[in-house]
């Protein structure tokens, strides 16, 4: 382009309104240093997110890690901004907890190695908090503060949770559920399993689908509403307001 640029401004010159000029990027002259600078920040970025203290989960060491925990696990990106607000807090949650014989503070980069355990748990949003048995995590939806993320592992994370692998501790009703539930093949395991997460499908197509009727009533009320206001103002509203503008302006030149 610079010839061109160069064959306008020159047209151009002297003009006494028009002005046709350019500005040289430092970017061009300083690549090297902005390149470094930038592999700079990837790095300090990538150190920040990647906290030492918090074991970070992947499918290789899933299970070893989590056999016989109650567990409560965050799932992130690096580039998420909750979740860098969040990495403070739970760093030093996980800090506390940290070797216990039960509770586990651990956490799932979503966009690497862990991305297998976020598809398999469902996750759609970042940062998702899930906790319980490794095997059967539930969705923790209370706040997000330190002070409220702190009790909450102290209430429930300190003790075992009843599951197929920690039998002794369940009741005598729920054992019998496990018991019955164990006698199964694994492929009458499957269809049932296939069975209930259907159903879990069909309720957030439901959903979707009824949002959406609301998304298009909220829309055509919006559009009622401004013909009904279009209407009105090409009646004459706007030209009543102005007469009586003009005539009260009128009144005060004559005072």
């Amino acid at each position: 382009m610079a010839p061109d640029w160069e064959k306008l401004a020159g047209e151009w010159e002297g003009h006494d309104i028009g002005l046709i000029a350019e500005v040289e990027s430092i970017f061009l002259q300083h690549q090297p240093i902005f390149k470094m600078k930038f592999t700079a920040t990837i790095l300090a970025l990538a150190a920040a997110t990647a906290n030492a203290s918090v074991a970070s989960l992947t499918p290789d060491n899933y299970d070893s890690l989590t056999d016989g925990k109650t567990v409560f696990i965050k799932f992130f990106a690096p580039w998420c901004g909750h979740c860098k607000k969040m990495a403070p807090d739970w760093e030093k949650l996980a800090g506390e907890w940290e070797g216990h014989d039960i509770g586990l503070i651990a956490e799932v980069d979503c966009t690497t190695e862990g991305k297998p355990l976020c598809d398999a748990n469902g996750v759609k949003g970042f940062p998702s908090l899930k906790w319980g048995d490794a095997s059967s995590l539930e969705d923790y939806s209370g706040g997000r503060t330190y002070d409220a993320l702190a009790k909450f592992a102290t209430d429930n994370l300190g003790k075992a949770i009843c599951s197929p692998s920690n039998i002794d501790i369940c009741d005598d009703d729920m054992k019998a559920k496990i018991g019955e539930l164990m006698e199964k093949s694994d492929e009458e395991l499957s269809a049932s399993i296939a069975e209930e997460e259907k159903k879990m499908e069909e309720a957030e197509e439901n959903f979707t689908q009824e949002v959406e009727k609301l998304q298009a009533t909220y829309q055509k009320l919006m559009d009622d509403k401004d013909a009904a206001q279009a209407a009105v103002k090409a009646s004459g509203l706007g030209l009543m307001k102005a007469v009586k503008a003009a005539k009260a302006k009128a009144g005060t030149d004559e005072l």
